[in-house]
């Protein structure tokens, strides 16, 4: 890399050259960025602090969330920056660990959404055999998979985008290092590492994809068949917040790594990027906060716990008051 690589720094043109669009953006991606981390915290702590979320659903859920956390964190930081102040550099080794640790975050996820996917297979298809075959080594096994599966694999693409001479223009178009627009400042042929990508896409996202589709199949098989309206209610809710995020993440995620070279163009991408990198991890706990009973059931538990504390704080604070508030 040392002897490939000459240009010492890279600057992002960003999303805009207008200073009131600029400013704008940066109110409105700033309070997007805190309700995202907000967010997605509040659903930590619920699960961490209500033992009745204590269920392999709920533990995949909170990797989810620290998935969405640092996703954000990743991007929307440096997104700021430049929109505040228009031309700031990051350096080459601060370029490739950013891309890396994107890569990482998004494969990360992908496998995630798939094992929540059979956890839910599991918990409607054989619920007699759940506890034996969610268990708490089997789900601490899964989740360890999905990190690793995250760390290791993006390794290739990094290393290979980084072995590319970087010699020419250093102006990346977009708000931080994403390969396909880095891979277009290249002074070399990507064909290669353009065809590697595609075929770690098939691994990373339509296997997964494919499995899910496969499993969701055969959870609507097992529904239809179920006579209770309960049931079918209870089923429905159970997974429709995890087929909202799947078919939102997988659908931009694909639409942006998969597609021909010729067909990309730095304004649709950074849309894209926009899409898959910062709106969903926001939707994330909105999803899974409104369409999720236990969730709320949650919340409601804790603000009770936490207006009980005030009354034997403050006995003034009366019952009448809790049950009002509550």
């Amino acid at each position: 890399m040392a002897n490939q690589t000459y240009v010492a720094e890279f600057h992002f043109l960003g999303l805009s050259r207008s200073l009131k669009i600029r400013l704008l953006l940066l109110g409105l991606f700033s309070i997007v960025y805190a309700v995202t981390l907000v967010g997605n915290t509040i659903i930590l702590m619920l699960i961490w602090l209500d033992a009745r979320l204590h269920t392999p659903m709920y533990f995949f859920l909170t990797h989810l969330a620290c998935v969405d956390i640092c996703y954000t964190s990743s991007t929307i930081p440096q997104m700021l920056t430049n929109l505040q102040s228009p031309g700031q550099a990051i350096s080459v080794a601060g370029c490739a660990i950013q891309m890396y640790i994107f890569l990482a975050l998004a494969t990360a996820e992908c496998f995630l959404l798939a094992v929540m996917a059979y956890d839910r297979y599991v918990a409607i298809c054989h619920p007699l055999h759940y506890t034996v075959l969610m268990n708490k080594k089997i789900c601490i096994f899964m989740a360890m998979a999905c990190w690793t599966s995250g760390l290791v694999l993006p390794v290739v693409h990094t290393v290979l985008t980084w072995q590319l001479p970087f010699c020419g223009p250093n102006l990346i178009d977009h708000y931080f290092c994403e390969m396909p627009a880095l891979l277009k400042l290249a002074y070399a042929d990507t064909r290669v590492i353009e065809k590697i990508t595609s075929a770690g896409c098939i691994f990373t996202l339509l296997i997964p994809i494919t499995f899910i589709t496969m499993t969701y199949i055969r959870i609507l098989v097992a529904i239809l068949k179920t006579q209770s309206a309960k049931g079918l209610h209870k089923a429905f809710s159970t997974c429709g917040s995890h087929m909202t995020v799947v078919v939102l993440f997988y659908g931009s995620a694909i639409f942006m790594y998969m597609r021909p070279e010729s067909s990309h163009s730095p304004g649709q991408d950074k849309m894209i990027s926009l899409f898959y990198s910062i709106v969903i991890p926001l939707c994330n706990p909105i999803i899974y906060s409104l369409k999720n009973k236990d969730i709320k059931r949650a919340f409601r538990r804790l603000e009770c716990r936490v207006l009980l504390s005030r009354l034997t704080d403050n006995p003034s604070f009366s019952l009448v008051q809790i049950v009002s508030n509550y």
